[in-house]
């Protein structure tokens, strides 16, 4: 039970930072139905960013701010120059843009960093462990409770933002009719922006998060997690905001559990299982989990 509930807190760990993603990339599909594959690098942009903060002697707060800053920004340019000039042209054109961004910021990052693995260290308090259940029972670290308490802040904060808001019901509305919505007098393109931004700003943060559980980090790291991610977000109903946390985090845990309990040496089909976990809820769920069928566009 104690291996269970160790691997179980492991999985949520990787989950929550999934959910982040996940989150991002089902707020873009709601509403431009656009499958942004550069979404994951985005989460690579920001270990970056927050590490070359670090390194100039940036306090880990301000470094965190500041690579969420930048991160942003590239979310935004990516969308004013990649996207915006395809908006109409179809969704197999700006597919294959979102692929070919993301190869571009892989190689420009590899250019520029190398394809080095580099460690992203952090204070000792975060690798701390916290016992619970009294001596020999499960352990938790700093990093582990910093993971669930910000994961679960800004899902809350996002709710909160998408049901109360101007823009996030302007985003609501695009993503129920977007022709609609502009006849109504909501300004789309303001509304795509302040997604891109959403998006941008929840990937920058499960960049640092990831980082700094997993420890090191290079140019290529994004693409796997964000289709992962994008897995989970699939999994747990596109266009869902609810669906792709749940998604998320039922991806993340089932993932590690597979991998903890799998004959030693077995470990490398961990990745092969959560497409199969994908295809499995697909031939059943068609629009996910938690989504619901549409009349639109697939």
């Amino acid at each position: 039970m104690d291996f269970f509930a160790g691997s179980l807190i492991s999985g949520l760990q990787l989950g929550s930072i999934y959910a982040l993603i996940a989150i991002g990339y089902s707020i873009v599909y709601g509403i431009l139905r656009l499958i942004n594959f550069a979404h994951g690098d985005l989460l690579m942009v920001a270990t970056y960013g927050a590490w070359i903060l670090i390194a100039r002697g940036l306090s880990l707060p301000f470094a965190v701010i500041g690579s969420v800053l930048i991160t942003v920004a590239f979310g935004l340019v990516i969308e004013r120059a990649a996207y915006r000039p395809l908006r109409d042209a179809g969704e197999e054109a700006t597919l294959i843009t979102s692929l070919a961004v993301s190869i571009f910021l892989q190689n420009l990052f590899l250019m520029v960093f190398t394809p080095k693995n580099r460690a992203f260290a952090l204070p000792g308090f975060f690798s701390e462990k916290l016992v619970l259940g009294g001596a020999g029972s499960i352990t938790i670290t700093n990093m582990s409770i910093v993971i669930f308490v910000v994961t679960g802040g800004l899902i809350a904060a996002v709710s909160l933002i998408i049901k109360k808001t101007r823009l996030g019901i302007a985003m609501r509305a695009c993503a129920e009719n977007s022709t609609a919505a502009k006849l109504m007098g909501v300004n789309l393109n303001a509304v795509v922006v302040f997604a891109f931004v959403v998006g941008s700003a929840l990937a920058a943060v499960a960049g640092v998060l990831y980082s700094g559980q997993y420890v090191s980090f290079n140019p290529s790291m994004g693409f796997m997690i964000g289709i992962k991610a994008f897995a989970a977000a699939v999994i747990g109903g596109i266009g869902s905001f609810a669906g792709a946390a749940a998604g998320g985090v039922l991806l993340g845990v089932l993932e590690i559990l597979f991998a903890c309990y799998l004959p030693e040496g077995a470990g490398v089909y961990q990745t092969a299982f959560v497409f199969l976990v994908l295809i499995v809820v697909l031939l059943f769920k068609p629009n996910g989990l938690f989504g619901a069928a549409e009349g639109r566009r697939s």
